[in-house]
């Protein structure tokens, strides 16, 4: 499993929006391979920003 798909189901468990700090946290990885992960997902239409500087999955 890449970091972007921990990342992303990270996101969808926990079922609300999340900073980067947190995602760290709850997926146990390095909040530096959480932010490179989060800035390809955020180039592909990935993950959304509904709240400022908090991210959740994009509805597709």
């Amino acid at each position: 499993m890449t970091n972007e798909e921990k990342v992303l189901d990270t996101m969808r468990k926990a079922g609300e929006p999340l900073n980067a700090g947190k995602i760290a946290e709850l997926a146990g990885l390095d909040k530096k391979d959480v932010d490179k992960a989060m800035t390809k997902l955020k180039t592909d239409g990935s993950i959304v920003s509904p709240v400022r500087c908090k991210w959740e999955p994009a509805s597709k």
